[in-house]
């Protein structure tokens, strides 16, 4: 059997003496001038206390599954924000952009309460968003994320957020010892970098998932998201035409494999539970003193305290019972 105390366990120790010191010294004071009877009440008002304290150890031994509360989760989107995030072959003619908002929102309303980060990459890795709480934050973040305008765009690797990512899952680990990581990156793969891109840190990774968008025949892209805006042209054809970008699914799943994640590819036409069914971590095991899972006994403990204590509002309703009750009147000779 181990604890797990809520507090630190010499605070624990201070109270639950404090407690037994105290109530010893009414117990004495009071059999000096009210009879034996009057010790109860005090005597278990304190066997109560000791078994809150006893039960804020949290003791317990291994055993079962704990699956990690959404509330206990930092969960990083890595999104690709190059150009070709533009290309219109996402659910028919929708851009791959429109794909990446709606499936982060979703995983967003699956793990409520927990912490997300937004980090996007195209020319430069940054953060978009730090680790917060508040869905509005996100939702706003997503609903202003566009594509990087073609004219300032000069290359991008699919790994271009792996150091800023590898710093900021440090950090939370820093912050939050124990606190399990989850990331999910949302990308077409498509690597327009003249350098190999380096392999992702997936040290501090534990769960998530690399979701894909676009199609191997791929899509335009148009230079910006203004409705009137032309399309990108292919510079490198002697033939005047449209550029189409087209997925690397197999870079894709490269990556899938150095975060040591599941790879889905989305194109807007599988529900979105398939998704979720990919892209969660399943059933996070709780880690601790005493490996995977936890059988925990404190409710046992509070549970005893709390029929102990219910002795005291039982004895004042008595009281007050004995006090409303009319008395005898006495006989007349």
């Amino acid at each position: 059997m181990t604890i797990a105390p809520i507090i630190p366990w010499p605070a624990l120790a201070a109270i639950l003496v404090a407690v037994l010191a105290f109530t010893v010294w009414n117990i004495l004071r009071t059999r000096r001038t009210q009879p034996l009877r009057s010790v109860r009440p005090a005597a278990l008002r304190c066997a109560a206390v000791v078994l809150l304290v006893l039960a804020a150890l949290r003791p317990g031994w291994a055993g079962g599954q704990a699956q990690t509360a959404a509330a206990d989760l930092d969960v990083f989107f890595v999104v690709d924000t190059s150009t070709s995030m533009a290309a219109e072959d996402y659910s028919g003619s929708e851009t791959r952009m429109a794909g990446v908002r709606q499936d982060v929102m979703a995983i967003a309303s699956e793990l409520a309460g927990a912490k997300f980060s937004v980090i996007t990459f195209d020319s430069k890795a940054r953060v978009r968003m730090p680790l917060t709480q508040d869905a509005t934050a996100l939702q706003t973040t997503m609903t202003t994320l566009q594509p990087q305008n073609a004219r300032y765009a000069k290359g991008s690797t699919v790994t271009g957020a792996g150091n800023l990512l590898k710093e900021r899952l440090a950090a939370a680990k820093e912050q939050h010892p124990g606190r399990p990581a989850l990331v999910f990156y949302a990308g077409d793969g498509e690597n327009t970098s003249a350098e190999p891109p380096a392999p992702l840190e997936a040290s501090n990774v534990a769960g998530g998932a690399v979701l894909g968008y676009g199609t191997a025949s791929g899509g335009r892209m148009r230079e910006s998201m203004d409705t009137d805006a032309g399309y990108v042209r292919d510079k490198t054809s002697d033939t005047p035409r449209d550029a189409v970008s087209i997925a690397d699914e197999a870079q894709l799943r490269a990556l899938a494999g150095q975060l040591n994640v599941p790879y889905a590819h989305r194109t807007g036409t599988a529900p979105t539970s398939d998704m979720l069914a990919k892209a969660q971590p399943g059933t996070l095991e709780a880690t601790g003193p005493d490996g995977p899972g936890r059988i925990e006994l404190y409710w046992l403990l509070a549970l005893a305290a709390f029929l102990l204590a219910l002795n005291e509002p039982l004895r004042h309703f008595t009281a007050l019972l004995n006090l409303r009750r009319p008395r005898p009147t006495e006989r007349t000779a």
